[in-house]
């Protein structure tokens, strides 16, 4: 299986690294890392997560305060979000 980080994803751990940098570079290294081994996880295990709240996402928990919403489709699976899990998920549609 191949990852593929979605610019919106990309984006998305890229803030919560600022944010925690700024208040605890070692807990942002933690975090930083869990995401990491819990997406690589997905190349052997593709079906961890739960179903997700969107039709045709699961979403994995690598930390009780973020969730990553993913979806697997043919041989790669897309990291499409990382959410703080205090965030409303999906988003209300206006």
């Amino acid at each position: 299986m191949k990852i593929v980080w979605t610019p919106e994803a990309e984006k998305d751990r890229s803030a919560i690294w600022d944010y925690l940098v700024a208040r605890d570079p070692g807990a942002a290294l933690r975090i930083d890392q869990l995401f990491s081994e819990a997406v690589a996880k997905l190349t052997d295990f593709p079906m961890l997560g739960h179903a997700g709240m969107v039709a045709g996402t699961r979403e994995l928990i690598p930390h009780r305060s973020y969730r990553i919403i993913y979806e697997v489709v043919g041989d790669t699976i897309w990291i499409l979000v990382v959410i703080h899990t205090a965030r409303q998920w999906p988003p209300l549609q206006g």
